[in-house]
């Protein structure tokens, strides 16, 4: 399913130019499926009891495949991202850090070829991997810093809602997960409908902060 959606997205994004610069040389959907397997194959299981599955990516390719990626270099890398986050939410996995995929060019590698390098990586500081699904579709990673969402412009994640206070809440790394703590807002913060003033986060949490919903992610 996650596949299916990354290559309909990729080609979405790119439009006539996915298949003029794909007609030889690597194409993204075998990536995705080699980044996928590489998951399954360095699965573990970690010191929480979780099976955790390798978060950050080297995709080695040819010069020639390199420049033929060039216009696209940065969308095909997000949409790999999001590949990975959706397998490792099919099959249950966790991740010790965001998902991170760096794209490599080895001038040995022959066109049409490729390698993946998988790792498991913590976050900055030893936080764990999370999210935020913002309303346009955006995605904001969490590392080891407070995040502020609120109505100023200054807040890390801004919200431009009459509802929303200035500062209206903060997601705290705590661990490897991360808590939802509302600053005392005059409508206060929601998780998946109830009110809340601090709440751990869940993977799929549906935070809602005036008219406007956020999703977390954990990965």
């Amino acid at each position: 399913m996650g596949l299916k959606g990354f290559e309909r997205r990729l080609e979405n994004a790119v439009e006539g130019v996915f298949s003029r610069v794909f007609k030889s040389g690597v194409r993204p959907i075998e990536i995705g499926r080699k980044l996928t397997r590489e998951m399954d194959d360095g699965r573990t299981v970690d010191v929480r009891g979780r099976t955790a599955a390798p978060n950050s990516f080297t995709i080695v390719i040819s010069s020639d495949d390199h420049d033929s990626f060039s216009d696209i270099a940065d969308t095909l890398a997000r949409e790999l991202c999001d590949a990975a986050r959706e397998h490792a939410r099919d099959e249950g996995y966790a991740f010790l850090g965001p998902v991170e995929v760096e794209l490599a060019v080895d001038p040995s590698q022959r066109t049409g070829t490729f390698s993946i390098e998988a790792r498991f990586r913590e976050g900055t500081g030893g936080s764990g991997a999370g999210s935020l699904l913002l309303p346009a579709g955006d995605r904001y990673v969490l590392r080891e810093q407070v995040v502020v969402i609120g109505r100023l412009p200054e807040c890390d994640v801004t919200i431009v809602d009459p509802n929303v206070s200035r500062r209206h809440a903060e997601i705290q790394p705590r661990g490897v997960g991360f808590v939802l703590v509302d600053l005392g807002s005059t409508n206060g913060s929601k998780v998946n409908g109830v009110p809340v003033s601090e709440r751990e986060l869940r993977d799929g949490d549906e935070l809602s902060f005036g008219n406007v919903r956020l999703t977390f992610q954990a990965s």
